[in-house]
């Protein structure tokens, strides 16, 4: 076998070619590397440091404090307290079943939020904080604090949330907020995610955007781990609006207590600017219920109650207004030319339309002749039978709409009702059959398919009191953006004229004063020792007016079918400054039931003479509660640095100034 010589001088040409290809290979890689390197470190550099920048520096939200209700003198209706929420991000969070099953053993968690926050978990992104539990107990957070090792994804959150100081006694008029919801987001935006609460009745609703403020944000410096070590920048948030209603605590405090144990609504305004005094809806609730999420059994008790203490009456509600539609009807009559002051018709106490044999009964019977004054005073159904007749329904549907029946009055509250004023346009829309003579006959008193709000009475009786002037309803008559800056009037349209006739109002003016001064008049019994004038409307819309041929008294009634109790009027009557209409729920007749509570509503404004406040009960002026607010907010924070050790200081200033994750 021949044996194969190595050629040495091929081999090292072999090994010097390789060993040249290696080293330019790895001159190359070398070269690459650098490249890259200076694209990353100069080419690139502006772009990745921001990146870094990104994530060393976190964007915040920084949601502003609510604004405030105060009511005419400065008392705080609605405020913000400061209190701890515990939020988690599910997908930093883990299986959600251990989750609940852990936190449990440390928060109290009802079965209400636990199903809101599946519901929540399961419609949301698994990135987004969602809730699980708001207002923490300090005993809460710092059994947390202890174990929030274990809870990756879980925190303990400061925030402020509103609280209602006068509870049911404002509730129908501030109103409440409630957590906010898709419907909310789809609603105002994205945006409004970012705020907790939102308005869901009343002022709170009414106003909600310009009373929750402007998002504003801030850039927090954070470790490793993403806890916040400090702040680096920041854009303020703008504080919502505080709003000053025209509403007076006492005189409120009076209208609910004058109702004794009734239902019913009330409203009292200002007939010269159309501010509304005082506005009781009964029976109420506690708002403060709603604001962060009412348990089942509480709203279930709401729902049960057959009085339906949620239903505000003045907007909502609404019935036939019986015979204090009589000075309106008056006034059409005047305006239209059918009847002057003077002008009498001859009440045998049944009026017959022609041809046909059904007698409209008069209350008191025979009245014989009777002008436009002692229609008003004696409270005279047959002038007004008479009236409607000779005006027919299609004109004075027209004046009732005309004097702010039927119509919104446009009060800044959500969701007002029309009401009704009867015609055959109406009732051809909700029946098949068609309008008859005597629909046109009892529609003159203020039955039928009458619906008035107690609302729009006020409404008109203040238009009579300011001698035809119709003011807008209002309850909000400043704002303040910023609590150092000046309160600013609310802008509100201009007055419309019921009748550009004075006479005609003077004429109406003068039979209001006869039902409370006259010696048929039906409201007289208010008057006793009074010591100033005052003028009025009594009414009583009948839900059972007789049986057979005989009438029946509705204080021998079972109590849900006895008459609706009204009363209309304005004091001193010479110069009204307040102007005010009652109804009473199943109180039988005005002159009895519901003119008691509106003398009561007189001598306090008028005279001064209110109840005797509960001590207990009456929360820090505005300006207490701004010293009060001083001292509870250190408190909160110097709890949140000793329960949560890893609580920024910027995080804790949110608390003190004022503005936070919610409101």
């Amino acid at each position: 076998m021949r044996t194969r010589l190595k050629n040495h001088v091929r081999e090292t040409r072999q090994f010097r070619v390789r060993a040249l290809l290696g080293f330019a290979i790895v001159v190359l890689a070398l070269g690459g590397l650098a490249g890259w390197y200076f694209k990353l470190q100069v080419l690139d550099h502006a772009d990745y440091a921001k990146r870094s920048e990104a994530n060393r520096i976190k964007p915040r939200p920084v949601v502003p404090a609510r604004g405030i209700i105060y009511d005419r003198k400065g008392r705080i209706l609605a405020d913000n307290v400061p209190a701890f929420r515990l939020d988690v991000v599910p997908e930093d969070a883990g299986d959600p079943k251990a989750l609940l099953a852990g936190l449990s053993k440390i928060v109290a968690l009802s079965p209400e939020d636990i199903a809101r926050f599946e519901r929540e978990r399961k419609s949301n992104r698994s990135f987004r904080a969602l809730t699980l539990k708001l207002r923490l107990s300090e005993d809460e957070v710092a059994r947390f604090a202890v174990d929030q090792w274990r809870f990756p994804g879980v925190s303990v959150e400061p925030y402020l949330t509103r609280r209602y100081p006068y509870g049911a006694l404002m509730a129908h008029i501030v109103g409440y907020v409630g957590r906010t919801d898709e419907k909310d987001i789809e609603q105002y935006g994205p945006g409004q995610a970012l705020f907790t609460h939102t308005g869901r009745a009343g002022i709170e609703r009414y106003y909600d955007e310009a009373l929750r403020g402007k998002v504003g944000y801030e850039e927090v410096k954070t470790n490793v781990e993403g806890r916040a070590l400090g702040r680096v920048g920041r854009i303020p948030a703008t504080a919502g609006a505080d709003l000053r209603l025209a509403v007076d605590v006492d005189l409120q405090r009076t209208m609910v207590e004058a109702f004794g144990d009734h239902d019913g609504s009330a409203v009292a305004i200002d007939p010269k600017t159309g501010e509304i005094l005082a506005m009781a809806s009964l029976p109420s609730y506690d708002p403060n219920l709603f604001v962060n999420g009412i348990s089942s059994a509480d709203y279930r008790a709401l729902m049960d109650n057959p009085s339906r203490p949620l239903f505000n009456r003045n907007v909502l509600g609404g019935g036939p207004p019986g015979s204090t539609v009589k000075p309106f009807v008056a006034l059409a009559g005047l305006e239209s030319g059918l009847r002057r002051p003077e002008d009498k018709v001859f009440s045998t106490g049944e009026f017959h339309i022609p041809g046909q044999r059904r007698g409209y009964r008069d209350a008191h019977g025979g009245s014989g002749w009777v002008d436009l004054h002692k229609s008003i005073a004696a409270s005279v159904n047959y002038y007004y039978y008479k009236l409607a007749y000779d005006m027919g329904i299609e004109r004075l549907s027209k004046y009732m709409h005309r004097y702010g029946f039927g119509e919104p009055t446009g009060i800044d509250l959500a969701g007002e009702k029309a009401g009704v004023v009867p015609s055959p346009q109406w009732k051809s829309k909700n029946s098949r059959e068609p309008w008859y003579p005597g629909e046109t006959v009892i529609a003159g008193i203020g039955q039928g398919y009458w619906i008035a709000t107690t609302l729009q009475l006020a409404q008109g009786a203040a238009a009579l009191a300011a001698d035809g002037v119709m003011h807008r309803p209002h309850l909000a008559s400043d704002r303040r953006d910023g609590f150092r800056n000046p309160w600013t009037p609310v802008p509100q349209p201009a007055p419309r004229l019921l009748s550009d006739k004075p006479a005609f109002i003077r004429a109406v003016q003068g039979g209001m004063e006869g039902t409370i001064y006259d010696p048929g008049g039906t409201g007289r019994a208010m008057a006793i020792g009074a010591s100033y004038r005052m003028a009025g409307k009594t009414g009583t819309a009948q839900r059972v007016s007789r049986k057979g041929n005989v009438s029946t008294n509705p204080h021998s009634l079972p109590l849900h079918l006895r008459h609706q109790a009204w009363f209309i009027g304005y004091a001193p009557a010479e110069d009204p400054r307040i102007a005010v209409a009652v109804m009473v729920e199943h109180g039988g007749y005005g002159g009895s039931t519901a003119a008691p509570v509106a003398r009561k509503l007189f001598d306090a404004w008028l005279l001064g003479k209110y109840p005797e406040p509960d001590p207990d009960a009456i929360p820090v002026t505005a300006i207490g509660a701004r010293a009060a607010a001083s001292e509870v907010a250190p408190t909160a924070a110097r709890a949140a640095r000793a329960a949560i050790p890893g609580l920024d200081q910027d995080t804790i200033e949110l608390i003190q100034d004022g503005s936070g994750a919610g409101h």
